[in-house]
């Protein structure tokens, strides 16, 4: 079990600054450089069904616009007024991991996506609840083509970029590099991590040298692969240890949670939702989040294939055992923080504190 390292350093300052101050906001694709149609019409689409604009829940926040193409079930949810539906007025807002962090420990974000970046931050004392699992895959390492880094025993003494430290695809990095027996730790200087708030600026960074490898988010590294822009390393949807697993999951505020239960419940009926309609109707998922602008894809067929891989669950799916498998996607990821020391609590008891199935009602 190794000693100190960078997730521990990155949740104690991350502590550390909500008790201090509210965060920035940043977004991560220039896709959303004009703050996209969502907010602009203040909520329009998605509100419409709700009978005369009397929504039970009011007007909440939802993360929801990184330009990351696996965030479907919530441009869905938005857009196909399921959000409405279950009595929410909902806006879409840009929100880095500090700041989803803060709304969530205090209540003024209801809910929000993430994977298992949160789980340190949980056992330090963050204050919410897994409560769902949103999706699959969705991540990938790229390099250039002519790049001698093959596997990620090649990684030690690379420059890796990121959207942000403490984000998804630093989480993920750092979890396959200490698997592999190298350290994320900065101070061990075997890697270095350094983050570009725009995905484009991450694959400049890529071309011109200036970092050895572009950890990117969907559709980005998948457009470079596609034109030969990039080779890539690694692929969350196909490597070994985290194929078939979620990427993301549903956190929910414990305060939320404790005080008002049943709307927490509604929004995941509003998600269950969306990722039902997506898994019926990917074409039509992928025009409404091209025509809006969720994600920067000009290329349908790619986008549709993308989509499929993320394996948004089917009613069927939703209906057989469906909280059983995102609690041992819990325990699954909770172990190998353990086991790699990022996680100090055992992972079974970790997992009893952590996961709270939620009665969505039908």
């Amino acid at each position: 079990m190794k000693s100190i390292n960078l997730f521990k350093k990155v949740v104690c300052f991350g502590l550390s600054l909500s008790l201090l101050t509210a965060c920035s906001v940043t977004s991560n694709e220039s896709v959303i450089e004009d703050e996209k149609v969502a907010t602009a019409d203040s909520n329009t689409a998605g509100s419409s069904d709700a009978a005369s604009g009397d929504y039970k829940y009011g007007k909440i926040d939802i993360p929801g616009k990184d330009g990351a193409l696996c965030g479907a079930p919530i441009y869905i949810a938005y857009e196909n007024g399921y959000f409405a539906e279950e009595g929410f007025d909902v806006t879409l807002i840009s929100a880095d991991f500090e700041t989803r962090k803060i709304g969530l420990n205090n209540g003024s974000i209801p809910i929000v996506n993430g994977d298992f970046q949160f789980f340190p931050s949980i056992e330090n004392g963050i204050d919410v609840k897994v409560v769902d699992g949103l999706h699959e895959g969705c991540i990938k390492f790229a390099v250039k083509p002519d790049s001698d880094i093959e596997t990620v025993e090649d990684l030690k003494g690379k420059k890796i970029g990121v959207d942000e430290i403490g984000g998804t695809p630093h989480q993920v990095a750092s979890l396959w590099l200490e698997n592999a027996g190298i350290s994320a730790d900065p101070a061990n200087g075997e890697v270095t991590f350094l983050p570009y708030s725009d995905g484009n600026l991450e694959f400049e960074a890529l071309s011109s040298g200036e970092i050895d490898v572009a950890a990117l988010w969907d559709p980005l590294g998948s457009i470079h692969e596609k034109a030969g822009d990039v080779k890539i390393i690694f692929d969350l949807g196909t490597d070994e240890y985290f194929k078939d697993r979620f990427c993301c999951f549903l956190y929910a505020s414990t305060k939320v949670l404790e005080e008002n239960p049943e709307e927490v419940a509604a929004l995941l009926r509003a998600y269950r939702k969306a990722q039902e309609w997506i898994y019926e109707n990917p074409e039509e998922a992928v025009n409404i989040i091209v025509e809006k602008n969720y994600a920067a894809i000009e290329d349908k067929d790619l986008a549709v294939e993308l989509i499929k891989s993320y394996g948004y669950p089917s009613a069927t799916q939703h209906a057989d055992n469906w909280d059983e498998t995102v609690e041992d996607n819990v325990r699954y990821f909770a172990g190998g923080l353990y086991d790699i020391g990022y996680l100090k609590t055992d992972p079974e008891e970790f997992t009893d504190t952590v996961y709270q199935k939620v009665d969505v009602g039908n």
